[in-house]
């Protein structure tokens, strides 16, 4: 499954909030999205995953305008983790995941063995398991997104959108599922706060800044002191960590801080 926008432009209340958005996301890839918050990273987002209709330019999933598709036919097509867990009517953490099915299902169809086999696996694999009978409002902000991405994984789309997955997780939970999205086998646009879990887990990223692309290419290409500098406003020391051989990131929070008062940190910038 290959997503692209090209030159996607979007206003809110005749603010500017992106322009001339060029992204592609190849079959197979685990793209990351980056930027200080505000930056446009959710906007663009929601502009591919048919929340907000872009004022210029065209998102298309395999050459075909993600506008022109049917809401049954992009669910099966791409499923999408947000930020935000709205749920308004108490569901069972089970009923939630079960939900996702719902792209694959006719009117009034009942659920399948197939449905509850799928619905196990995804919350064994997501760690929620003997949270399946629980109420969904009485999680964690940490437990309901992970319910979440179990939903998404219940929908079996080719295509996974996840708008900050890791955010309120446990580091534990964090690595866990950054484990999990990365060995699914999807193509994977994926919006990131944690620069050193972009590095870790993306085979490309794209950097946005005051609703441009700043840069774009390999973490290793593109997550530069100068880079970081000049876009989150921090220094920083990288260096390739012996054991996951991937680039690391120590930030700090001047030019004259000393080398005793550094401190590393994995979080948004």
């Amino acid at each position: 499954m290959n997503l692209q926008a090209r030159q996607v432009s979007v206003a809110l209340s005749g603010k500017k909030i992106l322009e001339h958005i060029d992204v592609q996301v190849s079959q197979g890839m685990f793209v990351g999205l980056i930027g200080p918050n505000g930056s446009g990273k959710s906007t663009l987002l929601k502009s591919m995953y048919r929340i907000k209709k872009p004022d210029d330019g065209i998102v298309s999933l395999n050459g075909e305008d993600v506008y022109q598709l049917s809401a049954r036919q992009a669910a099966q097509r791409m499923a999408v983790v947000r930020q935000e867990s709205t749920v308004e009517f108490d569901f069972t953490v089970r009923e939630i995941v079960m939900m996702g099915r719902t792209a694959h299902k006719r009117l009034f169809q009942t659920d399948t063995a197939e449905d509850t086999r799928l619905v196990h696996e995804a919350l064994v694999r997501t760690g929620m398991e003997e949270y399946a009978e629980r109420s969904f409002q009485s999680l964690s902000g940490g437990e309901k997104q992970r319910v979440m991405i179990a939903r998404a994984l219940v929908q079996e789309a080719k295509l996974l959108i996840l708008d900050e997955p890791t955010n309120h997780l446990d580091i534990r939970y964090q690595l866990q599922i950054m484990d999990l999205l990365r060995n699914l086998r999807l193509t994977v646009l994926a919006a990131l706060h944690d620069l050193n879990i972009a590095a870790m887990y993306c085979d490309h990223l794209y950097v946005i800044n005051e609703g441009r692309i700043a840069a774009n290419g390999t973490p290793e290409e593109v997550l530069t002191p100068n880079l970081i500098h000049e876009v989150f406003g921090v220094e920083t020391e990288i260096y390739v960590h012996p054991k996951t051989q991937k680039k690391h990131i120590v930030f700090f929070s001047g030019m004259h801080t000393s080398r005793w008062e550094k401190e590393e940190v994995s979080t948004a910038l």
